[in-house]
This record gives C-alpha cells, structure tokens and sequence, in this order.
C-alpha cells in the first residue's frame, strides 16, 4: 500500500521509517514524503493516482492540510485516496471542518502509532 504523508516538521519522515520499519522492508507499506500542501500536490500529480492513502497534518506553512484536502478531494477524484487529517489541534473546529471537506479520518498528535499501524492494517 502506498501512503502519502505531508508534514511541514522533516522528522516525520525519520519517525515514520522507525516505527514502520518492517512493513517497508517487507514491501506491505510503501511512504513517500511531502513537507507542504504544494509539494503533495506535484507528487501526487507524478504518482497517477498511486496514492492509496495520504496522511496530512493540518496546520503547515503556506497551504494548510485542510486546503489540501480540498483540492484533493476536488482534481483527484478517480480512484478517490482515503485520507486522513493529522493535527496537534483536536479541536471540534478543525474535525468538522476536516470532516465537512470529506476526510476519511482524524487523528491527533502525537500520533498514536499502534492505532495508525491497526488502521492501515485493515485497509490492506
């Protein structure tokens, strides 16, 4: 499965190769990185439609998770990603939001890894 994660904070990409360390060696999950809404959205243009799931945080420089989503959810729209909003905000106003623009999931920082593993588990 592959997964988009976008994240303004470049220790993610660290954080996640360590916690999914067998799942990417075993080739069950496949991550690729984008630090903005921007770069995500030039990946995901080259990826054609490869992105089975794309995890992106909320509050980032520039264009936010949330404008990320909506232009996801608007020019990519065969086969639809999942997506799944990441914010250290839990906040109603943010999930409603995130909700409203048609996000699959919510979850909050600091992540919790034995979940996320769990849910992207089940989607396989």
């Amino acid at each position: 499965m592959k997964i988009l994660v976008v994240d303004d904070e470049k220790d993610v990409q660290l954080l996640f190769q360590q916690r999914f360390r067998k799942e990417i060696r075993t080739g069950v999950l496949n991550f690729v990185f984008a630090f903005s809404g921007e770069e995500a959205l030039d990946i995901m243009k080259t990826m054609e439609q490869e992105a089975v799931l794309i995890l992106s945080d909320i509050n980032m420089p520039g264009m936010s998770g949330l404008d990320l989503l909506e232009k996801i959810r608007k020019d990519f729209e065969q086969p639809p990603p999942l997506v799944m909003m990441v914010t250290a905000y839990g906040d109603e106003e943010n999930r409603n939001t995130a909700k409203r623009l048609g996000a699959d999931d919510f979850l909050t920082k600091p992540l919790d890894f034995a979940l996320l593993k769990s849910k992207l588990t089940t989607l396989k």
